[in-house]
């Protein structure tokens, strides 16, 4: 039976427990994002409003980190004061990231029940070019292309369990570092920080969004669900 509760975080730390609150908090706002994308065009397909999350998912990043950047360098703020508020955008940053890839899958048919369902799909791609597809594909015993669209139905849960404690691993060492790194970078001089905090978010949504298009392919040519057709209001 599918179940929305949250059932623990892969064992990893700190970084997952803030991936699985990510994804606790972002996936009941998915239509929503969705219904944005599509505000400016009711009529718009699956491919155009997949750009335009993912227009939305690098400018929201970007213009975070550049934010936060600023505010943490300022001269009348501390070290200790601007560590915190860059650590806090830094959990901003991960459900900003949930919130595009559960919604990218929403829009191409792809509904994750279980919670390890969404922890696989979110860590796979923010992990992007770091060999998780390749691992996806061979625990599961696939080629791995378009890997996200395997995630419903075709992969049990045991070989999940897998899945995850790989990519939970490869997680907590290569995300938790990178955005380690972006936040020592925002406590850098006035001005200079809003650089480094607003391009290296930049730089994390691109990758994000290139490991989405390899996971999902091509969007679908008509509306997975009536719920995101024509006659949706919301």
């Amino acid at each position: 039976m599918a179940s929305d509760a949250l059932q623990g975080p892969v064992s990893g730390g700190p970084v997952l427990a803030l991936l699985d609150k990510a994804i606790g908090v972002q996936t009941p706002l998915v239509r929503k994002n969705i219904a944005r994308a599509r505000q400016r065009n009711p009529e718009a397909t699956p491919a155009e409003v997949v750009r335009t999350l993912e227009r939305m998912y690098v400018s929201a990043l970007a213009s975070t980190g550049a934010a936060v950047g600023a505010t943490a360098a300022a001269p009348a703020v501390g070290t200790g004061v601007a560590l915190a508020l860059s650590a806090g955008e830094a959990f901003s940053s991960l459900e900003l990231s949930t919130l595009f890839v559960l919604s990218v899958a929403a829009v191409h048919g792809v509904q994750l029940d279980e919670i390890e369902r969404r922890r696989t799909l979110v860590m796979g791609i923010l992990l992007g070019q770091s060999g998780s597809s390749t691992i996806v594909g061979k625990v599961a015993e696939r080629t791995g292309r378009h890997w996200a669209r395997q995630l419903v139905g075709k992969v049990p849960m045991t070989t999940l369990d897998q899945i995850n404690r790989v990519l939970g691993k490869n997680f907590v060492t290569k995300y938790g570092t990178k955005q380690g790194i972006i936040v020592l970078g925002r406590v850098t001089p006035f001005g200079i920080g809003a650089v480094v905090g607003g391009g290296a978010n930049a730089t994390v949504a691109a990758l994000a969004v290139r490991a989405a298009r390899r996971a999902f392919g091509p969007a679908p040519q008509s509306w997975p669900g009536s719920c995101f057709g024509r006659s949706s209001r919301g």
